[in-house]
């Protein structure tokens, strides 16, 4: 008989799964994704144990495939996370979550007089800490940081 307990957790025949999400940023995730107004399968677990995050959290979502659009939502919330594009109960693909270098329409200014604010104009930001994830804004030059950090609903 075996000592160790095993958490299972069913396989998705095709699908996306999201690991190594920071656990405290799980529902973010879903909700940035959309994934609260979805009626695919998904799984998700979070105050998983993780050596590189402390905690960390995962989704899988069944018959959901992401564009790069999304894939820059979920890089600026959980930088360090991990994508598999499971195919046929198999990985297929593995993508590493990276934050681009600009950031286009996906997140909202921290500046309330900034014309992205005031009037129909598109955000647009560039990178300057990929790391702690800082913006800084096209138009105001304001810097907005990750606690402070406002994705647009698509």
């Amino acid at each position: 008989m075996k000592d160790k307990k095993q958490l299972v957790v069913s396989a998705i025949k095709d699908g996306t799964v999201i690991d190594h999400i920071p656990a405290n940023d799980l529902f973010k995730v879903i909700s940035i994704l959309g994934l609260d107004h979805i009626d695919n399968y998904i799984t998700f677990g979070t105050n998983l144990e993780s050596k590189k995050l402390g905690k960390k959290a995962i989704i899988k979502i069944s018959y959901v495939f992401f564009r790069n659009e999304d894939i820059n939502k979920i890089a600026l919330v959980a930088p360090d996370a991990k994508l598999n594009v499971i195919k046929d109960y198999k990985v297929v693909e593995k993508k590493v979550v990276e934050v681009p270098d600009e950031i286009i329409g996906i997140a909202r200014c921290v500046n309330p007089m900034c014309i992205t604010n005031k009037e129909n104009v598109t955000t647009k930001f560039q990178v300057v800490n990929k790391k702690t994830v800082s913006l800084e804004c096209h138009y105001c030059e304001k810097i907005t940081d990750k606690a402070n950090l406002v994705i647009i609903k698509g």
